[in-house]
């Protein structure tokens, strides 16, 4: 396989693996890439995945990736509420939330970062549509639920106000009723109470 062809084979594919690879073409040699590699046709991300040089690197496409990379997850906790403008500052690195082992790619495009939480709380996530493609998200208020579960020291008003979440943005867009149906799934009764100090604390705010 020549260049050319595996770039018209993916032209549709943000990142593609050598796996992808050898479903179309099952002779083919990884030292390709490695020959491609050094000709800055391709860039690598982590092992087995890699992406075009010439692909412009934005939000949805680290999204993308952070998704491709490391399966099953999705963006959440500062990401999406970054992503939501829940929060004023632009975040360090993508963080999703997995199944998988708690782990952390530094790659030449960015850090992607993997948060575990039990697979019996991996929902609450949207599928956001951009050029034919698809991202997994966590909801609003799923990401603000996450970040809550793995962030337990956070229970207190100078706490919430620590955070800087935007009071506007959260009670125009977060569904009360959909929050507190997604926090019932957690079965958590020391998160239940941090949360609904955080919901008086940001009405009252």
């Amino acid at each position: 396989m020549q260049y050319l062809e595996l770039k018209n084979s993916f032209k549709d594919f943000t990142i593609f693996s050598l796996t992808d690879i050898k479903r179309i073409d099952a002779s083919f040699h990884r030292r390709r890439l490695n020959e491609w590699q050094d000709k800055g046709y391709i860039r690598k991300i982590i092992k087995g995945y890699y992406i075009s040089s010439d692909i412009e690197i934005d939000e949805n496409v680290l999204f993308e990736i952070a998704n491709r990379i490391h399966k099953p997850s999705y963006i959440s906790f500062e990401t999406a509420l970054s992503y939501y403008h829940l929060i004023p500052e632009s975040v360090y690195g993508i963080s999703s939330a997995s199944t998988r082992k708690t782990y952390t790619f530094k790659t030449p495009i960015g850090e992607f970062n993997y948060k575990t939480i039990k697979p019996d709380l991996f929902f609450g996530y949207d599928l956001v549509s951009y050029d034919n493609r698809h991202i997994k998200i966590a909801s609003i208020e799923k990401a603000i639920l996450d970040f809550f579960y793995l962030n337990p020291h956070i229970k207190r008003y100078p706490d919430f106000a620590s955070l800087r979440i935007s009071r506007d943005i959260f009670l125009e867009q977060a569904e009360e009723e959909r929050l507190y149906r997604f926090l019932s799934r957690f079965a958590k009764k020391t998160l239940t109470k941090r949360v609904k100090s955080f919901l008086e604390f940001i009405k009252n705010a």
